[in-house]
């Protein structure tokens, strides 16, 4: 039964609510051995008007950090939108996982031009290798390794 909408379009109940009235997710993969969450995105990214990131970081993102969790790999490619604020939580988010990272794949260009104005793309790793095409046709390991494997390989460069 559709239940939950974004402004008036029902959406699939396999989407999860986390608190916002326009960004829902899917939970697609977590691996507690290799510490890796794969998060999907659906909807209009608001942190202005909704607090979006505040809802998936003490709804979600707190509760996997706290299992050990600290390699977050989110899918955008249904987001449509983002409206920046501060860049707060994403600075905790990333001080959190000290030793992991935030990485993104498949967000369109202007929400990561977006990300550059409100200073969020100095947490998350996105961009180049990282936007993988036909990506559903992978394992969630493969693209949890891959991902993994173009992060190190960032890392060790600097």
């Amino acid at each position: 039964m559709y239940l939950d909408s974004i402004y008036d379009r029902y959406i699939d109940p396999a989407w999860d609510f986390i608190g916002s009235e326009t960004l829902y997710i899917k939970v697609l993969f977590v691996d507690y051995d290799t510490n890796i969450c794969i998060l999907e995105f659906l909807g209009e990214w608001n942190d202005a008007l909704h607090n979006d990131v505040m809802h998936l970081k003490r709804n979600i993102v707190d509760h996997f950090i706290a299992k050990g969790i600290l390699k977050f790999i989110l899918i955008g490619e249904h987001v449509f939108n983002f409206h920046g604020s501060d860049d707060c939580y994403y600075e905790e988010w990333f001080v959190d996982v000290e030793n992991g990272w935030i990485s993104a794949m498949n967000f369109v260009d202007h929400i990561t031009q977006e990300w550059a104005n409100f200073n969020v793309d100095q947490y998350i790793n996105h961009g180049g290798d990282l936007n993988i095409p036909n990506w559903r046709t992978k394992k969630p390991s493969f693209i949890a390794s891959y991902v993994n494997d173009i992060i190190n390989k960032r890392i060790s460069l600097v």
